[in-house]
């Protein structure tokens, strides 16, 4: 990999985790971490369902 795109990447990394979107989860309430399961793995399986056929989401 050339040495731009390493350094853009980093730079990346670097962003998302000061929003919060990588690395370890931002709340304490204990919580789990549902990022990186499908939404109808999750507890929002059915209002995703619903949203899917209602046509909302593509």
């Amino acid at each position: 990999m050339d040495a731009r795109r390493k350094r853009d990447r980093a730079r990346v990394d670097a962003a998302k985790r000061a929003l919060g979107e990588r690395g370890p989860p931002w709340w304490t309430d204990g919580a789990p971490d549902w990022n990186r399961h499908l939404a109808k793995n999750t507890p929002y399986a059915d209002w995703y369902a619903s949203v899917i056929n209602d046509g909302a989401a593509a």
